[in-house]
C-alpha cells in the first residue's frame, strides 16, 4: 500500500524569535533537533524507502537526525525548491508582533493564513500550491504508485499545500489549518493515491 508521510522540520531559530522565515535559511533551534529526534523515534515504525525534502537546511537538517534516529541514513534523497517554504517578501525577517502592531492583527492574519492574498513582494499560499502540487504530482506521486512509502520533510506552507490537495481542504479551512513543528502526518493510500487513512503520529 502506498504510503506517504509529511514531516514539518522542527522548531528554527526564528520559529523560536517568533520572526517570519519564509526562504530565510536558518538553522533549527536545540528543541527543533530534539523535535527532529523524537519525529524519528516515531517513523521507526515505519518502512521508509525514499525521501524528499527542500533545500533550506532546517528541513534537510530535520531530515537528516530522523535518519540517524531510525538507522537508515544512506536512504535516497531528492531536495527541490519546489517543497521550499513560501516566500514572505518584505515580512522575511520581521518580528511577528512587532509586524501586526505597525499593519494591524487583520492585516497580518490576511497575509498569513489567506489562500489568495501574498505579503508585499512574496508569495501566496496558492502560489505555493501551484508548484508544490504540482512537483507532488509530476514526481512524488510516481514514485508512490509503485507502492514505496515516501517521506516529506518540509515546511508548513508547502505541506500545508500538500494537504489541502490530498484532503480536499476548503479555501476557508485552510485558514485555519496548522501544523505543528516536528510531528508525523501520515496518508495511506490506495492504488490510484486517494487517501484512505489519515493521521497524526
Amino acid at each position: 500500500m502506498p504510503t506517504l508521510i509529511l514531516l514539518r522540520h522542527g522548531q528554527s531559530e526564528w520559529n523560536l524569535q517568533n520572526r517570519f522565515t519564509g526562504e530565510v535559511d536558518v538553522n533549527l533551534s536545540p528543541l527543533g533537533r530534539e523535535e527532529a529526534r523524537h519525529a524519528g523515534e516515531l517513523l521507526r515504525q515505519f518502512h521508509i524507502e525514499e525521501c524528499f525534502t527542500s533545500v533550506l537546511k532546517r528541513a534537510i537538517d530535520t531530515l537528516t537526525i530522523v535518519l540517524d534516529v531510525i538507522e537508515k541514513p544512506m536512504l535516497p534523497i531528492t531536495k527541490d525548491k519546489a517543497l521550499n517554504e513560501r516566500n514572505y517578501g518584505n515580512l522575511q525577517g520581521l518580528n511577528k508582533a512587532e509586524t501586526e502592531a505597525k499593519y494591524g492583527p487583520a492585516q497580518v492574519l490576511k497575509w498569513r493564513r489567506s489562500f489568495e492574498t501574498p505579503p508585499p513582494n512574496g508569495e501566496s499560499l496558492k502560489d505555493t500550491y501551484d508548484r508544490t502540487v504540482a512537483y507532488y504530482q509530476q514526481v512524488i506521486a510516481l514514485k508512490l504508485k509503485a507502492g514505496k512509502t515516501i517521506l516529506i520533510c518540509a515546511h508548513g506552507n508547502s505541506l500545508r499545500a500538500l494537504m489541502m490537495y490530498l484532503e480536499n481542504i476548503s479555501l476557508n479551512a485552510i485558514e485555519d489549518l496548522n501544523l505543528a513543528t516536528g510531528v508525523p502526518r501520515v496518508y495511506e493510500m490506495d492504488s490510484q493515491l486517494n487517501v484512505v487513512k489519515a493521521y497524526y503520529l
